[in-house]
């Protein structure tokens, strides 16, 4: 089994370094629910919530944003438009490995 290391940067601040499976089919909303990080993926990893709305803090190459992300990302709450993405629409892959994420702040 081949893994990842991602930190994850939670909404205190506190950095969380985790190992993810590059061979289950996960996403990065997934990862921090297996990890118990506050990440809600209310809608099951759809692109319809903005549960899992993160800040990419590294230069990863990433995929393309869906027009269904872009979309959700349009609706929510404090959008960083050069750093904003859905962790349940970044797969996990070897890619990814020393990818640095932040949590954004729920909504009130």
């Amino acid at each position: 089994m081949s893994t990842v290391k991602i930190t994850v940067i939670d909404r205190e601040g506190e950095q969380h370094v985790l190992e993810a499976p590059t061979d289950m089919n996960m996403n990065l909303m997934e990862v921090c629910k297996s990890y118990e990080l506050p990440v809600k993926g209310t809608c099951g990893g759809m692109a319809l919530c903005s549960t899992c709305h993160c800040y990419v803090k590294t230069d990863h190459e990433l995929p393309e944003m869906s027009e269904d992300e872009e979309d959700m990302l349009d609706q929510a709450f404090f959008v960083d438009d050069d750093t904003s993405r859905l962790g349940c629409q970044l797969p996990i892959t070897d890619d990814l490995d020393g990818l640095v994420v932040e949590l954004a702040p729920e909504a009130e």
